[in-house]
C-alpha cells in the first residue's frame, strides 16, 4: 500500500496527461503532491525530508512549466530530483556516522559497516543512472513515450534495483543470524544431568 501511495502523484500525472495534456498533468501532479504531504501530516504529524524535497522540486519545475508553457522544465524535474538525492547521500558521507541509508534502515536490519557502505554507494550510482536515463528518454523520444517511461519504466527499474539490493544484503543477513543464535545458545545455562540446581553447596 505504501508503494502505491508513493506513486499517487505519478499515477494521477499519467492519467491527466492521457486525458488532457502535459500542462494539465503538471498542475495535477503539483496538487497531488501537496495533497499527499497534507495526508501524511494529518496521519503522522511529521513528513519525511525526502517528501519535502520532492514537493519543492515539483513546485519549482512544475510551476516553470505552467508559467512559460514549456514542457522542458517538467522533463528535467525527475533528473534534478534523482541527482539531488544522489548528492545528499554522497555529501553526507563527509560527516562521521552520516551514512543516510544506514540511518534510515538500521532499525529494520543489522549489517556490517562494509555492507552499509556498499548499500549507500549503490543507491548513489542508481540515482545518477536514473537521472541520466530520464534525460535520454526525454530528449530522444516523444512526450508520450517519456510519460509512459515515467510511470512504468522508472517504477520497473526501481523494483529491479530493490530486488538486487535484497539479494546483495541477504548473504550478510544469512551469515549474521547463525552467529547471533550461537552466541545466545552459548550464554544459556546448561542444566545438570542429575537435575540438581547449580548452586554452591552450603555447610
Amino acid at each position: 500500500m505504501k508503494f502505491l501511495f508513493d506513486l499517487f502523484p505519478v499515477i494521477l500525472f499519467f492519467a491527466a496527461f492521457k486525458a488532457f495534456d502535459i500542462f494539465v498533468a503538471t498542475g495535477v501532479a503539483i496538487a497531488a503532491t501537496l495533497l499527499q504531504i497534507c495526508w501524511v501530516w494529518l496521519r503522522h504529524r511529521q513528513v519525511e525530508k525526502m517528501m519535502w524535497i520532492n514537493l519543492a522540486v515539483i513546485i519549482f519545475f512544475g510551476g516553470a512549466t505552467l508559467i512559460f508553457q514549456d514542457e522542458l522544465f517538467i522533463k528535467w524535474k525527475p533528473t534534478v530530483l534523482y541527482w539531488l538525492f544522489a548528492g545528499i547521500l554522497w555529501g553526507a558521507l563527509f560527516f562521521p556516522g552520516k551514512n543516510l541509508i544506514r540511518l534510515m534502515l538500521e532499525k529494520q536490519m543489522t549489517l556490517p559497516d562494509s555492507a552499509w557502505q556498499k548499500l549507500n554507494l549503490s543507491w548513489i550510482v542508481f540515482f545518477i543512472f536514473m537521472g541520466c536515463i530520464n534525460l535520454y528518454i526525454a530528449f530522444n523520444f516523444s512526450i508520450d513515450t517519456w510519460v509512459n517511461f515515467k510511470l512504468f519504466g522508472s517504477t520497473g527499474l526501481m523494483l529491479v534495483f530493490v530486488i538486487l539490493q535484497l539479494i546483495m544484503i541477504r548473504k550478510y543477513l544469512d551469515t549474521m543470524i547463525p552467529a547471533t543464535v550461537d552466541s545466545r545458545t552459548a550464554e544459556a545455562p546448561v542444566p545438570r544431568r542429575d537435575g540438581a540446581d547449580d548452586y554452591s553447596s552450603k555447610g
